[in-house]
């Protein structure tokens, strides 16, 4: 069964005058437009397409790789904004619609919004979402603590930033645990930090316990070859400043800080630590 919103794996199976035809093993075929159609295409081939409705609700075949996917969320830029709502440039020819009764709040021409894509039960069409809490549920998700995920940064709060757990759970990044620029949109490695009985799960952007050793002390590692081998910071260094020159708590620091002292990597002196 062809499914619209993804990639399919089609068979061409015809050729004609405005593209080629692909099946699959149902028998269900659809257009691939000339422009789409690769230079050595032959019969029988195999293909891996994205399928959507085209501007005459008709479904069709692109190689384009759009920006999102049927249940997937991205940060999308307003192509433009109509009587109907919102459309959204998701990389393909057709735009995106986020009706007015899916935005969260009022959507602009020019900005950006994370959303969701979903294919709408009566209309039979892709649609876009803002209000993506609904199409978020924690109930059945399941991490071990420390374990890696994907985030996408979707919301700011007052204690934190709000966060998409590999493409279908909502976590949170809180303000303490984050020791560089986060912005809406922004895609990153997290790690699971809690999962609570309430279903809320809490998420780093570090590994935690004894798997932060390494890469903090890497990092600090970086850091002093960006430096000429020296870095101006110490036990009596404040937080802030800690923060400020290697996006690390002082807690971190002094963690990646014996790591390298234990591996003689580094000297620790008065005013700072040296690379040996």
């Amino acid at each position: 069964m062809i499914e619209l919103g993804n990639y399919n794996k089609l068979k061409v199976i015809r050729s004609t005058s405005v593209g080629v035809f692909l099946s699959d093993d149902e028998d269900t075929e659809v257009l691939l437009p000339n422009k789409y159609v690769p230079e050595d295409i032959q019969l029988d081939m195999e293909l891996e397409v994205f399928c959507y409705l085209d501007h005459s609700e008709r479904p069709i075949a692109t190689t384009l790789k759009p920006k999102i996917v049927r249940n997937g969320y991205a940060f999308l830029e307003v192509a433009q904004v109509s009587d109907h709502g919102a459309f959204m440039d998701w990389g393909l020819e057709k735009h995106l619609l986020v009706p007015f009764r899916e935005q969260a709040i009022k959507m602009e021409e020019g900005k950006k919004y994370v959303v969701h894509c979903y294919l709408d039960e009566k209309s039979f069409r892709l649609t876009g979402s803002s209000r993506i809490n609904k199409f978020l549920s924690n109930e059945e998700a399941s991490y071990e603590v420390n374990a890696e995920v994907d985030l996408l940064v979707s919301r700011k709060t007052p204690l934190g930033w709000e966060v998409i757990i590999n493409n279908e759970h909502k976590g949170l990044l809180f303000s303490s645990d984050v020791y560089a620029p986060v912005e809406v949109g922004m895609e990153l490695k997290g790690y699971i930090k809690n999962c609570r009985e309430d279903h809320k799960i809490d998420v780093s952007l570090q590994p935690i316990g004894a798997k932060m050793l390494e890469p903090t002390a890497n990092l600090i590692l970086e850091k002093l070859n960006e430096n000429n081998g020296f870095l101006p910071l110490h036990d009596k260094s404040s937080p802030e400043e800690i923060k400020r020159t290697l996006q690390l708590s002082k807690k971190a620091f002094k963690k990646g800080v014996g790591v390298l002292y234990r591996e003689r990597k580094i000297e620790i002196k008065d005013d700072g630590i040296q690379k040996l």
